[in-house]
């Protein structure tokens, strides 16, 4: 993407998608945003997401299921319900929405404050 190209987060999605797609739409230094387009599917039985970054998500269209490993309860996501996930806080998807594309914003990033221990 080229500074100040207009983009549409909603194009080019079309058919049926048998897996998740993943598309980076900006990746820097400190920052990166993806668009996630999900249509039933959630993370493997007994895996759990460990990410070395913060992430803030929003959901876009579609609905999931999320997972802590420190809560009992599944936290379930509709549109415009967006959530922080601290780096390191084990979690996972565990239900999408098959009956529409379920569609995330993602955003990984390091905090400039956090010590490295």
């Amino acid at each position: 993407m080229t500074a100040m190209e207009i983009k549409n987060i909603f194009a080019h999605i079309q058919g049926p998608i048998p897996e998740e797609v993943f598309e980076t739409l900006l990746d820097k230094e400190h920052i990166k945003i993806e668009k996630i387009i999900s249509t039933g599917q959630s993370t493997p039985v007994g895996e759990w997401y460990n990410q070395e970054r913060d992430e803030w998500v929003v959901m876009l269209t579609g609905s999931a299921g999320l997972s802590f490993k420190s809560q009992k309860e599944i936290r379930v996501l509709k549109p415009g319900d967006y959530l922080l996930i601290p780096a390191h806080t084990m979690h996972r998807v565990e239900w999408t929405d098959s009956r529409e594309k379920t569609i995330w914003l993602a955003v990984h990033y390091t905090a400039c404050n956090r010590q490295k221990l």
